[in-house]
């Protein structure tokens, strides 16, 4: 008999809509997010009043409400969180806005499963939506429609969460934003490989290959195409260099539609509501862990982090990476599936497969909420597949936080309550330097395109060993000749600083 205090996931839903396509709504923030929340409920089969059951809701921060100062452009409601648990008629005692982060609903999922094991909580909701497809092409049409709601209440605000992710020398240099972030890492692992660019973006055409077949068959892709490694990997005016080394149809498409909704439940409430069995997930287990900002770690390719969560939840649930018949690794760029590849002796063509849902550049990156689709995929895997694993990896920031999940229909026990762990943060972080500096040696770089021009942006070490970064000057010829050729690793830069406060780097 499975205690009643077990939590379990008895319903996931999804909503999805792309522009221009037959049914196509326009719908907001909240009223897709809604209908991904009304799937859930309809998806747990439960006899009882489900909706009214719920007493913890938290909505995933968008992405246009995810840094100070930056607000969804046709307005939303007063308490978000309020204003999605309104669109089912649910009255939840707790409801929470989360930080930003992708990591967070798969976070929230070992949080909200040890409420529920330690009796303070028995029905809790995870719920977030994407619209920013919709709202660009509204606004191109001139169109602005009011989103505003008045729905008052009190709401548990969490913050931006982006403590360690402010890499503001980075951002001063023209590496503003996740793909030249991302960019930099790449271009490190490409480094300690001794590959060129094109043989590195053909690695990457490999491995998402396989991701656009999931991609084409799942109906709530937002690019729903198969393509080869080799269109993936050229450059071509329709497949540019956003960043080097990543083409545009690499780096995650954040111009989707495309909400997601998890609901856990205590095993007593879900018989109570007569939930089918066949209908509950366990969770075995949940690990968070946090790492050193990008600039600080001492490797700038690798991102111990993600493999500490990864393997903390396998060693709590009592399996291996070998037992798991699922997996998705959060797929935003190449770099955080190679890592867990790396670790683990994954091939790109593990018949497994990487994806459930398709990834991020092809299936869609839905802001904060990507991992709540691949929650989803994963328990109706196991939900037809009884008895098997699913491991969802979360990835939020650059790399700069993790959660794990591991999910099957086999009964987990919950009775320690010990099954949810947040990591420690190494402390093994490189001193940074923002004061002038004469000379640097470059260990990666990335060149960031963009309307306004191109950036080359390197991260390095300064003459007393402390992480610096800088533009390399690409109007010098044997600079521009190093930086664009793909091979400025080791190479010595002399540095003055512009009257915008600059580094500016040229072979020495």
């Amino acid at each position: 008999m499975i205690a009643d205090n077990t939590p379990v996931i008895i319903g996931v839903g999804q909503a999805s809509e792309r522009v221009g396509e037959p049914n196509y709504e326009a719908l907001s923030y909240m009223d897709l997010g809604g209908r991904a929340l009304a799937a859930a409920i309809a998806n747990a089969g439960a006899t009882g009043d489900l909706a009214s059951a719920i007493d913890t809701l938290a909505a995933i921060r968008a992405f246009e409400m995810s840094r100070p100062g930056k607000e969804p452009p046709f307005g939303g409601p007063d308490n978000i969180p309020g204003a999605l648990a309104k669109r089912v008629k649910a009255s939840p005692k707790r409801l929470i806005l989360s930080p930003t982060g992708g990591q967070t609903n798969q976070q929230y999922v070992g949080e909200f499963a040890t409420d529920i094991a330690a009796g303070d909580s028995q029905c809790a909701v995870i719920v977030g939506s994407e619209v920013i497809s919709t709202a660009l092409a509204l606004a191109a049409k001139g169109e602005k429609p009011d989103w505003s709601e008045e729905i008052g209440g009190e709401f548990e605000d969490r913050g931006y969460g982006l403590d360690g992710m402010m890499e503001m020398q980075l951002f001063a240099h023209g590496a503003t934003g996740a793909i030249p972030l991302y960019a930099i890492a790449e271009n490190a692992r490409r480094a300690k490989l001794g590959k060129s660019l094109n043989e590195y973006r053909h690695d990457i055409g490999e491995l998402f290959e396989p991701f656009t077949r999931v991609a084409a068959a799942n109906p709530h892709s937002a690019a729903p195409v198969e393509r080869s490694a080799e269109e993936l990997a050229t450059v071509t005016d329709r497949n540019r260099i956003v960043a080097e080394p990543y083409t545009r149809m690499t780096v995650a498409r954040d111009q989707v539609n495309q909400a997601a909704a998890i609901i856990i439940a205590s095993a007593g409430l879900a018989r109570a509501l007569s939930v089918p069995e066949d209908k509950w997930v366990h969770i075995h287990s949940v690990t968070a862990a946090t790492e050193l900002m990008l600039s600080a770690r001492p490797d700038l390719s690798a991102n111990p982090a993600s493999i500490a969560s990864v393997e903390a939840a396998l060693d709590r649930s009592g399996k291996s990476m070998d037992d798991m018949q699922f997996l998705d690794f959060y797929s935003c760029f190449a770099i955080p599936v190679f890592n867990q590849c790396d670790h683990f002796g994954l091939a790109v063509d593990d018949p497994r497969g990487l994806t459930l849902t398709g990834g991020l550049p092809f299936f869609g990156g839905a802001g904060n909420n990507y991992s709540a689709h691949a929650i989803c995929e994963a328990v109706e895997r196991v939900r037809r597949q009884r008895s098997a694993y699913a491991l969802v990896g979360a990835n939020g920031g650059w790399m700069s936080k993790y959660a794990t999940g591991i999910y099957s229909t086999e009964p987990a026990d919950w009775s320690a309550n010990d099954r949810f762990e947040k990591l420690p943060m190494a402390d093994n972080g490189l001193p940074c330097s923002e004061a002038p500096f004469d000379s640097a040696t470059v260990e990666s770089y990335t060149i960031n395109f963009s309307k306004t021009g191109s950036d080359a942006v390197f991260i390095g070490r300064n003459a007393d060993g402390e992480r610096v970064c800088g533009n390399a000057d690409l109007s010098d010829e044997a600079t521009r000749a190093a930086f664009e050729g793909g091979e400025p690793f080791g190479a010595k830069l002399t540095v003055t600083r512009d009257e915008r406060g600059r580094n500016i780097g040229k072979l020495a």
